[in-house]
């Protein structure tokens, strides 16, 4: 694959929101590794051991330090540049911070979203742009079937709904300025990519399973966990990393044809229980314990969901290349060498990533 990825993209032109964030400073590595010229644009780095700062990402790339916000500072820096090819993956990420910051939320996710497609309009040359929401962009009816991409869209809390008002957004651009059936007088080609729950190392995020696994682990201390029998569908990040990547190969390859929303998910047999998820971790990391701390004032969060990959998998030929277990895996692996020697994290990166695209 990565033969078939650097074809493409080596030598290109690559604008990528949210390349300080966690999923964007994976991309940005594999970005560089393909031999792409980028361009970042995302608010600064939280602290030195974020993964950007980790790999040394202010050389992988120009890097912007900005807000979604700023409109036209954002569109200057993308018509400035000229992509070919565009990844938004900027997001206000996290569904507890959405209930503190609710309209903050909406105007970074869905407003947000909108100052980036203004840029690629104003854009004179070729562009395919492939626009990252979520798992959570569905109506969640909490029911055992995995939801396709023609499933209803909506969502309970600011972040879901924030989520689905960007599809929106994408769907109404696209169909007033990107029109499929006018490509060949706007020459944009503009895809969506639904993907979540992604694990790996470098994420530091607040309120989410591994990030809060690994620092109890660190600690010597218990693991809590709030919800033991939600079920999500667990990935490493650079499965739909390279589900993006190959999806920007498909615009290329026939843009009117690919000019759609693909999930980008585990198998549906491959989900698990949070309370698996945490055994499975203990097991990576060679002990510790868990308890359950349940908090029924807590902000509500859905209790199961999952995703049909039948069209990823049949259009694009994209397959996940590790289950859950294995993914977990990788990705205690890599906080243990993180906390083994931070310096070497960088090497280390790079060969987990060598490592999954040859697998």
């Amino acid at each position: 694959m990565f033969e078939q990825l650097k074809t493409i993209y080596n030598g290109k032109k690559v604008f990528l929101t949210g390349h300080t964030g966690f999923k964007g400073s994976w991309m940005l590595k594999l970005l560089n590794m393909l031999g792409a010229e980028v361009k970042g644009y995302s608010l600064a780095p939280k602290t030195e051991n974020d993964l950007f700062c980790l790999i040394n990402g202010d050389q992988l790339s120009n890097s912007i330090i900005s807000d979604l916000r700023n409109r036209e500072k954002l569109i200057s820096e993308i018509v400035d540049f000229e992509p070919d090819f565009v990844f938004h993956l900027a997001a206000q990420p996290l569904v507890r911070l959405s209930y503190e910051i609710p309209s903050e939320t909406f105007e970074v996710n869905a407003i947000g979203t909108a100052n980036v497609l203004d840029g690629i309009r104003k854009l004179n040359n070729t562009c395919y742009a492939v626009f990252i929401t979520t798992d959570k962009v569905y109506h969640n009816y909490e029911w055992v079937y995995p939801y396709r991409e023609t499933d209803r869209l909506g969502g309970y809390d600011p972040y879901s709904a924030s989520k689905a008002c960007t599809e929106l957004v994408i769907d109404s651009y696209r169909n007033s300025y990107f029109n499929v059936s006018k490509y060949n007088d706007h020459h944009k080609a503009i895809a969506v990519a639904r993907a979540g729950n992604v694990i790996g190392g470098g994420d530091w995020s607040q309120d989410r399973l591994i990030p809060d696994i690994v620092k109890f682990l660190n600690a010597g201390e218990d693991i809590i966990i709030r919800n033991p029998q939600a079920v999500r569908p667990w990935q490493h990040v650079l499965e739909p990393v390279l589900g993006y990547l190959l999806l920007g190969t498909k615009l290329v390859a026939d843009p009117v044809k690919y000019m759609q929303a693909y999930n980008f998910g585990p198998y549906t047999s491959d989900t698990l229980e949070v309370a698996d998820m945490v055994k499975l971790a203990i097991k990576a990391w060679g002990g510790g314990q868990y308890k359950i701390m349940q908090n029924a004032n807590q902000p509500h969060e859905a209790g199961l969901l999952k995703l049909d990959i039948t069209k990823a998998e049949t259009e694009l030929q994209w397959h996940p290349k590790n289950n859950a277990s294995q993914a977990v895996q990788l990705t205690i692996d890599w906080y243990k060498a993180y906390y083994d020697n931070r310096d070497t994290i960088d090497e280390f990166t790079e060969r987990q990533i060598t490592a999954v695209l040859n697998g």
